[in-house]
């Protein structure tokens, strides 16, 4: 393909110095804008509509996560690469619901960097070693006792019993949790699931055998 267009979206201004440097000492790069929030981001891709995004996953305000989501929608033939020092589970798999092509570790070499961007622009996705190895282990791994790998051992706890008819009080007493912290589980697991509301979230959860079904 041709020049590659990128945007940088990182809330530090000597990373977006960084990789600013990095992409121009490389052939077929052009960088058409540096933001460093999610919603200063968002506008520049609907104006520029660039080939790839570098996006950080966290930054005040809209997140990484939120503002790919978001740039997906409305430019959906843009590419996200999610760059960060965060390679916990819950992140990567956060990144790949919200639409983003490819997950690299800050402190990935520049040969490593360049490799994922020319993989997105050209319709691939790409996740650095230690990624897609997570990834292909939850993809692989026996779901015995174990559905939606992407909630943490508490959020399926509240999914269980979300899936058994009890409602938010109830969940908090048997957990010993505070009823505000049981609410925002369900926030979470809502998100997580890509489900609208509790019914949704019942028939996802029931379909997978939890609640007691």
């Amino acid at each position: 393909m041709g020049v590659i267009r990128v945007m940088i979206v990182d809330d530090h201004p000597v990373v977006r110095f960084g990789l600013r440097a990095l992409l121009e000492s490389l052939p077929g790069y052009e960088i058409i804008a540096e933001t460093a929030g999610g919603q200063e981001a968002l506008r520049e891709a609907k104006l520029g509509r660039p080939d790839v995004v570098l996006m950080d996953v966290r930054m005040g305000g809209i997140d990484g996560i939120e503002a790919t989501r978001q740039i997906k929608a409305a430019v959906p033939e843009t590419a996200v690469v999610m760059l960060t020092m965060h390679e916990d589970d819950d992140t990567v798999f956060a990144a790949m619901r919200a639409g983003a092509a490819g997950y690299v570790v800050k402190g990935a070499s520049q040969e490593e960097i360049d490799r994922a961007i020319r993989a997105v622009a050209a319709g691939e996705a790409i996740f650095g070693p230690g990624v897609a190895q997570r990834v292909l282990g939850v993809l692989t791994a026996p779901r015995i006792g174990k559905p939606f790998p992407e909630l943490t051992s508490r959020e399926r706890e509240v999914l269980d019993l979300v899936a058994a008819g009890k409602n938010n009080s109830a969940i908090a007493a048997e957990l010993s949790l505070a009823p505000k912290t049981v609410t925002n589980h369900i926030s979470t697991i809502f998100a997580k699931l890509q489900v609208a509301d509790r019914s949704e979230a019942i028939v996802k959860a029931r379909r997978e055998g939890l609640g007691g079904q």
